[in-house]
C-alpha cells in the first residue's frame, strides 16, 4: 500500500518541481532582476509577477484566436462563452459547498465553456439557427444557470464568485498561473499546427469544403480554443470583460496588410494593453480588467486615428501629383 502511495506522489512532486522551476527559477528570477535594475519594487512581488505572466499569456492567445473569430464575424462568441464559464464557476463552487469536495472552479469553468462552445457550433451547423440567435440562447441560458446555482445556496457562494465576475490580480495563484501557462502553450501549439486549414475555413468555407477539408471539425476546434482563451483570461479580466481581449486588439491591428501581420499587430496591442493595465491597476488600486479594456480601447482609437491621417496624407500626395 505504501509503495502505491509513493508511486502516486512521485508524479505530483515532479510536476510541482517543474512548476517551481518555471515560475520561480525562470520567470521569478527575471522579474527580480528587472526589479533590481529598474528600482520598481512591485516587479519583485510574487503576486505581481504572476499577474504579469498571466497578462502576457492573455495578450498572446487572445488575438491569436480572436483574429479568426473577427474575420468570421463571430466576435461575440467570446462573450457567450464567458457567461458559460461563469455558469461553470458557479457549478464548481456549488458542488464544493454542497458536497464538501474540492473541484477547482477553473476546471469546471473550462468544461462547461467547452461544452457550450460545441453547443453553439451545433446550433449553427445543424439546427439552422442564425448565429446571433444561437449565441443569445447559450449566453442567456448559461447566465440563468449560474444565477440559479448562486441563489440555491442562499448566496453562500456569491463572495467566491465575485473575483471571477470582475477579475482580480490576487486570484492568480501559483496553481492558476501554471494552469494558464499550460493552456496558453496548448492554444498556441494547436493554432500553429492547424493554421492553414483554419485560415482556409475562415476566408473561404465553401472552397474549403470543396477541397475536402473537414470544415465542421475545424469550426468545433476554433470554438473550443475560444473557450480555453476565455477561461484563461477570466482570472484577470473577469467574466464581464473577458471578450474584449479577443476583439479589441485584433480590431486595432485590422488595418495591417496580411493576416499574419494582423495577428502580430493584435498581439502587440494586447501586450501593451495588458501590461499597462496591470501596472495601472496596481498603482491606482482599480479593477485590472476594466483598466486593461480601457487601455485597449485607447490603443484601438489611436490606431484608427493613425490610419485616417495616413490615408489623408496619401490622398493629399496623390492630388499634388
Amino acid at each position: 500500500m505504501t509503495g502505491i502511495t509513493t508511486a502516486a506522489v512521485r508524479p505530483l512532486q515532479s510536476l510541482d518541481g517543474v512548476i517551481s522551476f518555471v515560475l520561480d527559477d525562470l520567470w521569478g528570477s527575471v522579474m527580480d532582476l528587472l526589479a533590481g535594475l529598474t528600482g520598481i519594487e512591485m516587479l519583485g512581488f510574487p503576486f505581481m509577477q504572476r499577474a504579469y505572466l498571466a497578462a502576457i499569456c492573455i495578450a498572446v492567445i487572445g488575438p491569436l484566436v480572436g483574429s479568426f473569430l473577427v474575420h468570421r464575424e463571430m466576435a461575440m462568441i467570446g462573450d457567450t462563452l464567458a457567461h458559460s464559464a461563469f455558469a461553470g464557476v458557479a457549478a464548481g463552487l456549488f458542488v464544493n459547498s454542497l458536497f464538501a469536495v474540492a473541484v477547482p472552479p477553473l476546471l469546471s469553468a473550462l468544461v462547461v465553456a467547452a461544452v457550450a462552445a460545441l453547443v453553439v457550433q451545433a446550433l449553427i451547423d445543424r439546427a439552422g439557427a442564425y448565429r446571433d440567435t444561437s449565441l443569445a440562447i447559450v449566453l442567456t441560458g448559461s447566465f440563468a444557470v449560474g444565477s440559479v446555482l448562486i441563489t440555491a445556496t442562499d448566496g453562500g457562494i456569491a463572495v467566491g464568485i465575485n473575483a471571477y465576475l470582475f477579475g482580480s490580480l490576487a486570484t492568480v495563484s501559483r496553481a492558476n498561473a501554471a494552469i494558464l501557462l499550460a493552456m496558453s502553450a496548448v492554444v498556441a501549439a494547436t493554432v500553429a499546427v492547424a493554421y492553414r486549414p483554419l485560415l482556409y475555413v475562415t476566408f473561404d468555407e465553401v472552397g474549403a469544403r470543396a477541397a475536402g477539408i473537414p470544415v465542421g471539425h475545424y469550426n468545433r476546434l476554433l470554438a473550443v480554443l475560444t473557450a480555453v482563451v476565455v477561461v484563461a483570461a477570466m482570472q484577470i479580466m473577469g467574466v464581464i470583460l473577458v471578450a474584449a481581449m479577443l476583439v479589441i486588439p485584433t480590431a486595432a491591428a485590422a488595418p495591417a496588410r496580411g493576416f499574419k501581420r494582423s495577428v502580430a499587430g493584435g498581439v502587440g496591442a494586447g501586450l501593451f494593453a495588458t501590461l499597462s493595465g496591470v501596472t495601472l491597476s496596481y498603482l491606482f488600486d482599480v479593477a485590472a480588467g476594466g483598466t486593461i479594456v480601457l487601455v485597449a480601447i485607447a490603443v484601438y482609437a489611436a490606431s484608427m486615428v493613425a490610419v485616417r491621417l495616413w490615408n489623408e496624407r496619401g490622398r493629399a500626395a496623390a492630388a499634388e501629383n
